[in-house]
């Protein structure tokens, strides 16, 4: 049984695709939080993408269409592969793409259709509140997502006259039509970030883009160091494709905002203010523009405060995930995944 039928009778406004593969630690809370919306009529697809753990099992438990995602083609994407099973049996107008991984308001979807709908776009994505754990996690998180408000700047994204496109799969609201008449995710199968390029494909096609930060829907994207290492060496050389030149940055920021602490306590302790105070002078400096910087992920003070030792670790990644692409060698949940950079 289809949520829609708990959320009112009359036509089925958003189809809610959730594409799930071995996502038995979170997707009941998932589910959960999707039950009981209010103020729209909606249903709730969960894909099950060939899952060898309880997925299925906890999927069944709920009441929610469960169907399976079909053979996965040569060069699809395992995700791309399950929205498009999703969006094949879909009745909506809309159709919400979520990660299994997220958690819900009990007016996350209404709240997104009525913006959509006020703001005039074919596409609206929120990028969740990231919710983190431990020292790693904490560190990392806060500068991955400040220099990916940098490099996709919302208001641009937003803009019709402005050529930047970018949304968040984890939370991805596309009216339907608009989707059918770029292709859907079959037109972005082999595309590792199908979220950016469908969102790309949306904006080239003359539709409307709203996307921003939203509390309406958080998530804990990974939960080990190991899940987070090999999920953003899928995604970290893709998003940022200078990736070497940024890391090289990172590392120099990193060893300038140290380098400045130790040598004002030095030069403080052997009695040498002019040393001190000109280091001072460029460590207040660096790092105002670095707090600057951290800020525009959405994170608490202790993330941010963080966020330093974040930097070595985060070009570290960024590095890993190059080389791995260049390779060819990125894999995610068992699978081996086509690259778009070149060899």
């Amino acid at each position: 049984m289809s949520v829609d039928a708990q959320a009112g009778s009359g036509p089925v406004e958003v189809s809610v695709i959730v594409p799930a593969r071995n996502e038995e630690v979170t997707l009941a809370s998932c589910l959960r939080s999707l039950l009981g919306q209010a103020g729209v009529s909606y249903e709730v697809i969960v894909v099950d993408d060939d899952s060898t753990d309880r997925t299925r099992e906890i999927a069944e438990s709920f009441s929610v269409q469960l169907i399976g995602a079909d053979p996965l083609p040569s060069g699809w994407s395992g995700k791309c592969n399950a929205c498009w099973a999703g969006a094949k049996v879909a009745q909506g107008k809309w159709l919400l793409f979520t990660d299994a991984d997220t958690r819900h308001t009990p007016q996350s979807i209404a709240s997104g259709l009525r913006e959509a709908e006020e703001w005039g776009a074919a596409m609206l994505s929120y990028s969740p509140q990231q919710e983190v754990h431990g020292v790693a996690e904490r560190a990392l998180m806060p500068v991955i997502f400040a220099e990916l408000a940098v490099r996709f700047r919302p208001k641009e994204v937003s803009d019709p006259a402005s050529p930047a496109a970018a949304a968040n799969g984890q939370y991805l609201l596309v009216r339907r039509d608009a989707y059918v008449a770029v292709g859907g995710h079959a037109a972005v199968a082999k595309a590792i970030l199908e979220d950016v390029e469908l969102a790309r494909r949306l904006k080239d096609a003359g539709c409307r883009l709203k996307f921003r930060q939203s509390d309406v829907v958080s998530t804990r994207m990974y939960r080990s160091f190991s899940e987070m290492s090999e999920g953003w060496t899928k995604n970290l050389a893709l998003l940022f494709p200078d990736a070497p030149e940024l890391a090289l940055r990172r590392t120099a920021e990193f060893a300038l905002l140290v380098g400045c602490v130790v040598v004002t306590a030095v030069a403080a302790k052997n009695s040498k203010p002019v040393i001190a105070t000109l280091s001072g002078a460029v460590f207040a400096v660096a790092g105002v523009a670095f707090v600057a910087r951290i800020k525009k992920g959405h994170f608490n003070w202790i993330s941010r405060a963080l966020a330093l030792f974040g930097l070595p670790l985060f070009s570290a990644l960024l590095l890993r995930s190059y080389i791995r692409h260049k390779r060819g060698e990125v894999q995610w949940k068992g699978r081996t995944l086509a690259t778009s950079i070149e060899h």
